[in-house]
Formats: structure tokens, C-alpha cells, sequence
């Protein structure tokens, strides 16, 4: 696993870090990424590409130190007034965007895919 800053013209426009690229089994994403100082809210885009009864769990976990990881607040771009906590469960192809919430405490933001039956994901954080 790299911890990776993000890439772009600059950090407030359009940095992305790529947590994980065709990504399958049970683990944490293959990329953590490191905002550094940055405060403001994120977007977090899940691909899923499946085969027969897929699912997979997926918790979005930040850290301020890069050991001790919790799951943050994230909100749905359906309901992005809305944090939950929660993990994603994904059984189906798709692509979903999640929003992370400004001025939460994290440097630091991987994702904990678990219980993962025939599901590939690709994931990119845009800070």
C-alpha cells in the first residue's frame, strides 16, 4: 500500500489521488491518500464492475496519524445535506459519488473492501 498525495494543476482544483485501480478480494484499498492540510469537502467516485450474485462492503475510513482509522462522515449526491457513517454495500454495477464532508478530521482516507463475492472496483478521491 503507497500513501499518495494528490495530483492536479493545483490542490483546490481538481487534485485527484487514486485509492485503487480494478480492485478485487477482501483489503484496503491498494492507495491511501494524504490531503495534508486541506479542509474542504471531497468527492469519492466508487466504479463497480460485477459478476454472478455480487457484493461487496465498502467503509470509508480516515485516520489524523495514518494508524488508527475510523469511518467518516459521507453524504450521497441524492441526499448531500444527509452524513452517514455507515458502510456501502454495492450488488450491482455502478458508479457512485460520495460526498466527505468539510472540516472533518482526517489527513488521511483509504477504504476497507470486505465481504466481496465477484465485485472490481476502481476508486478515485478528487479533493
Amino acid at each position: 500500500m503507497a500513501v499518495l498525495a494528490p495530483t492536479g494543476l493545483a490542490r483546490s482544483v481538481g487534485a485527484v489521488v487514486n485509492l485503487s485501480t480494478a480492485q478485487t478480494g477482501n483489503a484496503d484499498s491498494t492507495n491511501t491518500a494524504d490531503r495534508g492540510g486541506e479542509r474542504g469537502a471531497a468527492l469519492l467516485k466508487i466504479v463497480s464492475t460485477v459478476g454472478g450474485t455480487p457484493t461487496v462492503t465498502v467503509n470509508i475510513q480516515g485516520s489524523m496519524d495514518g494508524v488508527t482509522f475510523f469511518n467518516v462522515a459521507y453524504a450521497t449526491t441524492a441526499a448531500p445535506e444527509t452524513p452517514v457513517v455507515t458502510a456501502l454495500t454495492i450488488t450491482t454495477a455502478t458508479t457512485g459519488n460520495y460526498i466527505l464532508r468539510p472540516n472533518m478530521p482526517w489527513r488521511y482516507l483509504k477504504l476497507v473492501y470486505s465481504a466481496n463475492t465477484n465485485v472490481t472496483l476502481t476508486a478515485d478521491l478528487l479533493i
